[in-house]
């Protein structure tokens, strides 16, 4: 026990002496300071909140038209608690990670430790390389939907562009995340962008109940099995914002005291994503199953447009929050991560922006895409391999009497703790990855079918017909014949 609390010491010395560091040398200015360079509890605290909701906000109401209004409450409530469950595994997994190479005298101050790489140290290579395509690929798919999310929105303010073009625009934009370092600079975004979210679910909540129901408006949901699995996979996903944990945590000065933040920033959002989408689906009902942007549905009107613009450039700082880690990763590949000079580091990162901008071109079916990543990729990423890890890393007696971080008694020590996981593990692959992918990819396939690849403009209102001419003789569905359209223009001719 005694040598654990010297570990102990050592472990917040070192962050201690970090961060003086970084006071005295990485820092110019007390501005740039507080808007800048961000490490503690508050700062993870906005991250993993406004991380955690972006566009998702818009797409939940979509997924209560799946699922209904009971089962939408109860899976947000559930999935939210078992996202919170994962965090907190990944953390401790983390700490015990940081702590062991730590006693091997391993220096991090240049290094940002990710999930990859705590599995290789835990478990090996083979669990890296399945954490890494996992991770990788979520991570990949998240930064896509943020670009879709972008063309789908901005469609609604300004619709004289398709939806393709700008996705083109967006793509370029989004593309300048490559010169943010690492989660120490995202202090200010990562507030804003808490803010931009917390004005948008209120704004979707106020104007759908001001706006009342719609005529006939009819609840039917469930209906059918795939759209139900569909609208929890949905939901799956909107509470497995934790590709990026690892990332944030190791920003942080003091990450022992990660435990608690992430379940914490699930109730906020809770707060936000429970009346928002349950006062659209209220008011809208079945339009919802045609409408997976919320935005689609509500009149136009300025708090309308504000909402867009303030989603518009959230969307913007969580492509970077997702992005960051591939960032990282390919740095690592090409052995420029270590690197001091910012402008090379971005010249570096630009190859993976590209893929990224393809994809969200070849596939821009907000929502569907939604379910189908969460199905395939966040079950794994964010449920099951943390559950797996978990119970492995501490699998002998040995492992769990020097674990740095002891279970609580509240779940029951090692035995609650192997029994939650067990579940989580069972859950998730037979409901979320199982029936959900079956779901969400008959759901995606019949998206290509009906749209096809490379869309112009997915779920666009179709165009105006021409308004009919004047003159009430040929006031009727048809075009006149040619000839009577003659024999008219002569009749009318000076």
């Amino acid at each position: 026990m005694a040598s654990d609390k010297v570990v102990e010491t050592v472990i917040v010395g070192n962050y201690v002496e970090m961060e003086t560091e970084g006071k005295h040398k990485n820092i110019k200015t007390r501005l740039s300071k507080f808007f800048w360079h961000g490490g503690s509890v508050y700062d993870a605290w906005f991250s993993c909140a406004s991380n955690q909701v972006a566009q998702v906000l818009l797409t939940l109401p979509y997924s209560f038209s799946q699922l209904g209004m009971l089962s939408g409450i109860l899976l947000q409530l559930f999935y939210g608690l078992l996202g919170s469950w994962t965090a907190y595994l990944i953390s401790i997994l983390y700490v015990e990670y940081r702590t062991r190479k730590e006693r091997e005298k391993v220096d991090f101050r240049n290094h940002v430790i990710q999930w990859f790489e705590v599995l290789d140290g835990l478990l090996g290579k083979h669990w890296r390389n399945v954490g890494l395509a996992f991770n990788c690929t979520f991570l990949l798919f998240g930064s896509v939907i943020q670009l879709i999310a972008c063309a789908s929105n901005i469609y609604y303010i300004n619709d004289n562009l398709d939806k393709r073009t700008w996705t083109y625009i967006f793509g370029a934009c989004c593309a300048t995340t490559v010169f943010i370092p690492s989660f120490h600079n995202y202090r200010i975004w990562s507030f804003l962008g808490l803010v931009m979210t917390t004005y948008t679910a209120w704004y979707l909540t106020i104007a759908s109940l001001v706006h009342g129901q719609i005529e006939g408006v009819k609840h039917s949901g469930p209906t059918k099995v795939v759209l139900y699995f569909t609208g929890a996979t949905n939901i799956l996903y909107t509470f497995g914002g934790h590709a990026v944990t690892v990332e944030i945590m190791h920003a942080m000065w003091k990450p022992q005291k990660f435990k608690a933040i992430y379940l914490l920033a699930t109730l906020y959002v809770l707060t936000l994503t429970l009346p928002s989408a349950v006062a659209v689906y209220w008011a809208f009902g079945d339009m919802l199953l045609n409408h997976s942007n919320a935005f689609a549905l509500l009149p136009r009107s300025a708090f309308r447009d504000m909402a867009v613009v303030l989603m518009l450039i959230h969307q913007f700082i969580t492509f970077g929050f997702a992005c960051t880690p591939l960032y990282f990763v390919w740095e690592k590949v090409i052995g420029m991560h270590e690197c001091k000079s910012l402008c090379k580091r971005a010249a570096a990162r630009l190859p993976v922006v590209i893929p990224i901008w393809f994809l969200a071109i070849i596939f821009p079916f907000f929502g569907p895409i939604n379910s189908a990543v969460g199905s395939l990729l966040v079950s794994f990423t964010v449920y099951i391999i943390p559950a797996l890890a978990h119970m492995l890393t501490f699998r002998s007696a040995a492992a769990r009497e020097n674990a740095v971080e002891q279970p609580p008694n509240f779940v029951g020590r090692w035995a609650g703790m192997y029994s939650i996981n067990i579940f989580v593990v069972v859950w998730v692959f037979v409901v979320g990855f199982g029936f959900g992918g079956w779901a969400s990819m008959t759901n995606f396939i019949h998206q290509i079918d009906t749209f096809g690849l490379f869309t112009k403009c997915y779920q666009c209102p179709p165009p105006l017909p021409p308004p009919p001419p004047a003159h009430p003789i040929y006031n009727t569905t048809s075009a006149p014949p040619p000839t009577a359209l003659h024999h008219h223009h002569h009749l009318h001719s000076p």
